[in-house]
């Protein structure tokens, strides 16, 4: 690449301005778009790479292989307990573990929520945070040491240096000091919620936990160290014979169908559904956009090879040779590319914080990473997209194009390769169309479609579930919400809307074999199901005058009647709701009598189908308590109302309350964040199409002049002008859609395939699409091809 190329660069750039802007644009906001949603991707695929020896490092996670069950598929939390097991069966065990069980930290009375973990004394050796003071090995040996990270240090020892000094930490309802031993650096935004951590103290030595060694329950995460990824396999070959050995006792007949399992701490992030299949969407989305661009620059560059002919030709006479061209070209192709991706990095710089706030992210441009990225792709793609155009321009015979006895730019072949790309580049552009239309509907349709319960007017108290609140403090609490004006109902329930309590259990119905179907059970208070409103269809709701209701099993202390919803009736194989009623169904605790069956209610991710539900009745205080309160008017003005009151009665517990809807927003924002990112991709792919299309119009068009001319010397209208060049771009437009159409339905299918909730993929969407790619296709051609009717025929037979 030479000052002659540089020049000749600059005169092709400057003597055809439009193209040029057209190509370089083009292929910039294409670049842009893959540069933006490249990032994402980027971010998606770094949960938990950033530790140090990542690859080492392994959960066991439980897996329940019961269709149906609301527990099954993989679950990351395991039993307290389970690493104490692994240590004395599999003495090669080396491993750590952390429960997220969050806390409160008090300062002169009054309790900040913070998340506060508890773990082993070799926590920070095995996973190996970014320690910033302290030592790794032995800052969490003593119980009463703490470890903080760096904004947290920074929040409550503003002065100067944390270490050494004491906390007031509450943890499982018990408040001791601690003394901070440690600090590390602040984890980044790519971390899951399981180890988002801001302080660390060390499990407690004794854990008056009934579940602390039961098999199936879950408390926090079980971290194993590996040498290699053969040396994690066999382990888990090891798993299947422990647990029968060990599980049966508590598991009983639900033994076959619990396991272990041994995956990567770093594939934690995609368990949740669909977010790996909308990763890899995003992905595509960001490649396909910088194909089509590289497909409207290849277009465009073909099309213009005619007006270089004649230069071809002389730099032929003169004694270049072809290889000399195919240099000179494939140069200015690497040139026109290298300009395209500095535009193009500098669109993706102004992009992004418009970008971060549709998608409620916080990405930013690693230059160190994007600056060598964009040099390869400056050359690679100079060369891919400019070989045939640089092929193409070097075969015009030098003779015949100066004697103008044939049509430079390929003539009939390179106009059939030009319709091809059009086909191609449009078949995206409408499946991107289709796409976009199913995405957002979707995500419409999960945000107003009725979930069972009333989401209106409701505000959901968390605080009232610490462990660090008394039963006397939440009666008064609840009390004193009743006595102001505004507020309807309250009650008391351990699962709300947007919060799951993870609580199963197999029950079966007397005379039918087998470990029967798990339910998912939930402890509610008085006034539950009419607070949310949720219709009681057959038999009664809770009531305190009737005995067995509320009286408790003698050990498990759990209520005898109990309540269940329409698909655990279905599940548990009545034929009606009103069959369950007065029916006896067996835990292996004991036996529970239905005296009620609710309509179903989806308390949670509009991807999971709607659980099998049991309904325990606690007139006092359920479980884990959350306060659901019933508001008449606008809920966010009694908000401070209520924690006033709060702040009265409980100072320490910090006061965590939303309303239903922003309770059950946290299910909603990464699809309507996937969904605002495809729409961003998928318009200007669309753009960049109908950019290549006007620039491609406008070449065809000029060339044609003659040719419209005559037509009109001849007769030819107006009308039938435009309908002819019309016409002309419409063709490859219109067999766009057998390439969309196949594509965008499997591609939707499979998206559409993780929601429980889902639209159907009407014909409508498919239909729509195209009538509206057809008509920007119509917009995008129509103004060149009138500007040429209206020529002068005299005009148009002189023009050159």
């Amino acid at each position: 690449m030479n000052r002659f190329a540089l020049l000749s660069l600059y005169r092709s750039l400057t003597r055809h301005k439009l193209y040029a802007g057209l190509n370089v644009g083009g292929l910039a906001v294409g670049i842009a778009v893959f540069l933006v949603l490249g990032l994402y991707v980027r971010f998606e695929t770094s949960f938990e790479t950033w530790l140090p020896g990542y690859d080492h490092l392994y959960l066991v996670e439980e897996n329940w292989n019961q269709p149906g069950a609301p527990a099954n598929g993989l679950s990351s939390g395991t039993m307290g307990g389970l690493l104490d097991i692994l240590r004395a069966d599999l003495p090669d065990t080396d491993g750590t573990r952390l429960f997220s069980f969050g806390g409160t930290i008090i300062r002169n009375g009054i309790g900040r929520q913070e998340d506060i973990a508890e773990a082993e004394p070799n926590f920070l050796d095995v996973v190996r945070l970014p320690l910033i003071a302290g030592d790794r090995v032995t800052a969490l040996g003593d119980p009463s040491s703490v470890v903080l990270s760096r904004t947290l240090a920074e929040k409550y020892f503003p002065s100067g240096n944390a270490m050494g000094k004491t906390l007031t930490l509450n943890t499982r309802g018990k408040t001791s000091d601690y003394r901070v031993s440690g600090i590390f650096e602040d984890l980044p935004g790519a971390t899951d919620a399981e180890l988002k951590i801001t302080a660390i103290k060390q499990i407690p030595r004794v854990i008056d936990d009934d579940y602390w060694t039961h098999w199936g329950s879950e408390r926090g995460l079980t971290i194993l160290r590996f040498g290699s990824a053969g040396q994690a396999r066999a382990y888990a070959t090891k798993l299947p014979a422990l647990v029968r050995r060990r599980a049966a006792k508590d598991l009983g007949d639900l033994l076959p169908i619990y396991s272990l399992r041994v995956n990567p701490l770093a594939d934690l992030h995609f368990q949740t559904p669909g977010r790996r299949l909308m990763t890899a969407t995003l992905g595509l989305v960001g490649l396909l956009t910088l194909l089509i661009a590289l497909v409207n620059y290849v277009n465009l560059a073909t099309a213009r090879a005619g007006l270089r002919a004649r230069e071809v030709a002389m730099r032929k006479v003169l004694g270049a040779s072809r290889g000399t061209l195919v240099r000179q070209f494939l140069g200015e192709a690497i040139l026109t590319v290298a300009l395209a991706a500095l535009l193009g990095l500098i669109f993706a710089e102004l992009g992004l914080p418009f970008v971060n706030a549709a998608g409620g992210l916080s990405l930013t441009m690693p230059y160190a990473i994007v600056a060598p990225a964009l040099v390869a792709l400056a050359l690679v793609v100079g060369v891919l997209a400019g070989f045939y155009p640089a092929v193409l321009l070097s075969r015009f015979p030098a003779a015949a194009v100066l004697a103008s006895s044939r049509a430079p730019g390929g003539g009939g072949s390179g106009t059939l390769i030009r319709e091809a790309l059009v086909v191609f580049q449009f078949g995206l552009a409408i499946a991107f169309l289709i796409g976009t239309a199913v995405l957002f509907v979707q995500t419409r349709h999960v945000h107003d479609a009725d979930p069972g319960f009333h989401r209106d007017g409701i505000v959901i108290v968390s605080s009232t579930s610490d462990q660090a609140v008394t039963d006397s403090q939440r009666s008064v609490f609840t009390a004193r919400l009743r006595a102001l004006a505004d507020v309807r109902a309250v009650t008391v329930s351990d699962s709300v809307p947007g919060s799951n309590n993870g609580n199963s259990a197999n029950f079966t119905v007397p005379g039918v074999a087998g470990s029967g179907p798990s339910l998912q059970w939930i402890t509610v208070g008085p006034g539950f199901f009419a607070l949310y409103g949720i219709p009681v269809i057959a038999g009664r709701d809770f009531d305190n005058r009737h005995r067995l209701d509320v009286e408790e099993h003698r050990k498990w202390k759990e209520p005898v009647n109990v309540i269940i919803n329409r698909q655990a009736a279905a599940t548990l194989g009545f034929a009606s709701p009103q069959a369950a009623i007065g029916k006896v169904i067996n835990r292996q605790e004991g036996p529970r009598t239905i005296v009620g069956v609710v309509e179903n209610a989806r308390f949670f991710s509009p991807r999971d189908a709607i659980n099998p539900t049991l309904y325990y009745f606690y007139p006092e205080t359920p479980l884990n308590p959350k306060a659901g309160i019933l508001i008449a008017g606008d809920p966010h003005l009694v908000m401070p109302l209520i924690e006033a009151i709060w702040r009265q009665v409980a100072p320490q517990v910090p006061f965590d309350a939303k309303t239903a809807r922003q309770n059950l927003d946290g299910y909603y924002q990464a699809d309507d964040r996937a969904s605002n990112l495809f729409a961003i991709g998928a318009g200007l792919a669309v753009l960049i199409g109908c950019v290549g299309l006007w620039g491609l119009a406008a070449f065809n068009t000029s060339r044609r002049v003659r040719e419209i001319g005559i037509r009109k010397t001849l007769g030819a209208s107006a009308a039938d002008i435009v309908t002819l060049l019309v016409g002309q771009f419409l063709r490859p437009v219109l067999i766009a859609n057998l390439v969309a159409w196949p594509l965008a339905y499997v591609a939707m299918q499979a998206w559409l395939a993780g929601f429980d909730d889902r639209i159907a993929l009407s014909p409508l969407f498919f239909i729509g699409a195209s009538l509206l790619a057809i008509i920007i296709a119509v917009l995008t051609v129509l103004g060149q091809s009138l500007r040429a009717s209206r020529a002068a025929p005299a005009w148009a037979l002189r023009h050159d």
